[in-house]
C-alpha cells in the first residue's frame, strides 16, 4: 500500500503531462476539421469553437472537384513509390552493414550518416540543377528519387539496429543448408522484419506526403501537383479562403492518419526492438 501511495503522485504527473501533449496535438487537428465547416468571418471571430452553423458545402465543393482527386492521386503515387524504394534500398544497405564486415564499412556508414546533419532545404538549389540535367523536371521521378535519397540515412540506422538483433544461429543454420546472403535476406530477414519495415515505411510516407518544397521546385504542370501544392488554388492576390484551405487539409491528412493508425503497433515494436545497442 505504501508503494502504491508513493507512486500515485508520479502516475498523476505522467498522466497530466501526457494529457497536455495529447491536447497540443488533438486541439489543432479538431480546429482544422471544424474550421472547414465555418465561414471566413466566423473563423476570424471564433477559430477554436464549434461552428454555429455547419456549412457542409465547403467540403462538398472540394470532394466534387476533380482537381482534388488528381492532387490526391499524384501524392499517393509519389509517396508509395518513395516508401517502396526507401524500404528496398535502405534495407539492402543496412543488411550488408549488419551481416558483412569489410574494410572501410565504419567509414562508409559515417559518411552516410552525414546526410542526417544537413537540412533538406540547404541542397535544394544544386538538387534542382541535377534534376534538370537528368531531364526529370515536371516528372514524378524528379520528386521520388530525391525524397528516397534523403530518407536513406535515417532508414539505414533503424534497419541496421534491427538486423543486428536477429539471431546469428538462424543465418548459420541457413548457410549450412546452402542459403547464401541474398537468399537469407529475401527468405528470412525481410519476413522477420515486419515491425521495422512498418516503422521506416510510416516515417517515409508521412515525410513524402507532407513535402511541399521539393514538389514546388520540380513540378510546374498543375496536373502533376501534389496536395500541398493544391492548397495554393485557394489563395488569391486579395483573398485567402481559409475555410476551404482547412477543409482541404482535413481531407488530405486523413490518408496519413489512417496509415499511421494501421501501422502504429508495428512502429512501437520496431523502435523498441531496434533500440537495443548491438
Amino acid at each position: 500500500m505504501k508503494g502504491r501511495k508513493n507512486s500515485l503522485p508520479g502516475t498523476l504527473a505522467r498522466a497530466a503531462t501526457l494529457s497536455l501533449v495529447a491536447a497540443l496535438v488533438i486541439i489543432p487537428l479538431l480546429a482544422t476539421l471544424f474550421g472547414g465547416f465555418k465561414t471566413v468571418g466566423e473563423l476570424r471571430t471564433s477559430p477554436f469553437s464549434l461552428p454555429s452553423t455547419w456549412h457542409l458545402d465547403f467540403y462538398g465543393r472540394i470532394l466534387g472537384d476533380s482537381a482534388f482527386w488528381t492532387f490526391l492521386r499524384n501524392s499517393l503515387v509519389i509517396s508509395v513509390s518513395s516508401v517502396l524504394l526507401t524500404l528496398l534500398c535502405a534495407s539492402m544497405a543496412a543488411y550488408v552493414f549488419a551481416q558483412i564486415t569489410f574494410f572501410g564499412s565504419s567509414h562508409l556508414q559515417s559518411y552516410l550518416l552525414l546526410g542526417m546533419m544537413f537540412p533538406f532545404a540547404t541542397a535544394i538549389v544544386p538538387l534542382f540543377f541535377q534534376v534538370r540535367d537528368f531531364g526529370l523536371l515536371d516528372n514524378p521521378l524528379g520528386v521520388i528519387l530525391p525524397q528516397t535519397a534523403f530518407s536513406m540515412a535515417f532508414a539505414i540506422v533503424l534497419f541496421r539496429s534491427f538486423f543486428r538483433q536477429l539471431p546469428k544461429e538462424l543465418f548459420e543454420a541457413a548457410y549450412a543448408d546452402g542459403c547464401g546472403y541474398i537468399g537469407f535476406y529475401f527468405r528470412f530477414t525481410l519476413p522477420l522484419s515486419t515491425p521495422i519495415l512498418a516503422t521506416v515505411g510510416t516515417f517515409a510516407f508521412v515525410q513524402s506526403w507532407n513535402n511541399y518544397l521539393l514538389p514546388l521546385i520540380i513540378l510546374n504542370d498543375k496536373s502533376r501537383y501534389t496536395w500541398p501544392l493544391g492548397i495554393m488554388q485557394f489563395r488569391g492576390e486579395f483573398l485567402v479562403e481559409w475555410n476551404m484551405i482547412l477543409a482541404f487539409v482535413s481531407l488530405t491528412i486523413f490518408p496519413a492518419i489512417v496509415f499511421f493508425l494501421v501501422t502504429q503497433k508495428y512502429i512501437v515494436a520496431g523502435l523498441t526492438r531496434g533500440s537495443v545497442k548491438g
